[in-house]
Parts: structure tokens; C-alpha cells; sequence
């Protein structure tokens, strides 16, 4: 059953190239938006909660502040809206799910940056 799904997978899911990023990274997510019968390309920058999944599953969930309200997205890697993804900065954190991180504001709330 393992190896019908990963052939179904491998055969007939588009994949798209997006640069290497991991839980705690800067990224900024371009996507497109249809309303009525327009498009318009959107973006969301925050930091990288978690990557979840495997193959055409896979997921990864942002944080950004809006304002003073944390807003959350979950983004599929296969979504056909996505178009570009862009890695800000590096984050060094040692978990891959860093879901304290929403429980911290002011300084605390900082991830350190790891220069290229």
C-alpha cells in the first residue's frame, strides 16, 4: 500500500523548488489570490513554527505579529497558489517545533541569527 501511494506521489504530484528552510527561520511566502476574477500575488513573513509531513503532505506553519496579535498560517508545500518562497534569515533553535515561542514577547520573544 506504501509503495502504490509514493509511486502515485513520485508520478503525478508536481513538484516545485523552494530553497531549504527549517523551525526557526525568517521566511516571506509569496502567494496568489483570486478574488472574483482577479489575481493578486499576497505575501506573509514570519518565522517558522514547525515542518510537518512528508512528500506531497508536507506542511509548514508561520507566526507573524500583527500588531500585537500573533497570526498563524499553515502553508501545504504542493499548494498550486504558492509561488515563491523566500528565507530571510537563519534562525539557531534547538527544537523543530518551537511552540513555546508563542507564549514570548519583548526581547525573550528574539531568535538568534546564524550568519552565512
Amino acid at each position: 500500500m506504501d509503495s502504490l501511494i509514493n509511486f502515485v506521489e513520485n508520478e503525478f504530484v508536481a513538484k516545485k523548488e523552494f530553497p531549504e528552510f527549517s523551525s526557526g527561520d525568517t521566511i516571506t511566502v509569496y502567494y496568489e489570490i483570486k478574488e472574483g476574477e482577479k489575481t493578486r500575488t499576497q505575501f506573509f513573513k514570519g518565522v517558522v513554527l514547525q515542518r510537518r509531513g512528508s512528500g506531497s503532505t508536507e506542511t509548514f506553519t508561520i507566526r507573524k505579529m500583527s500588531g500585537t496579535v500573533g497570526v498563524e498560517r499553515i502553508f501545504p508545500i504542493n499548494m498550486p497558489a504558492l509561488q515563491k518562497v523566500e528565507v530571510n534569515k537563519k534562525g539557531k533553535v534547538r527544537r523543530s517545533r518551537i511552540f513555546y515561542f508563542r507564549g514570548l514577547t519583548g526581547k525573550k520573544a528574539r531568535i538568534k541569527e546564524i550568519r552565512k
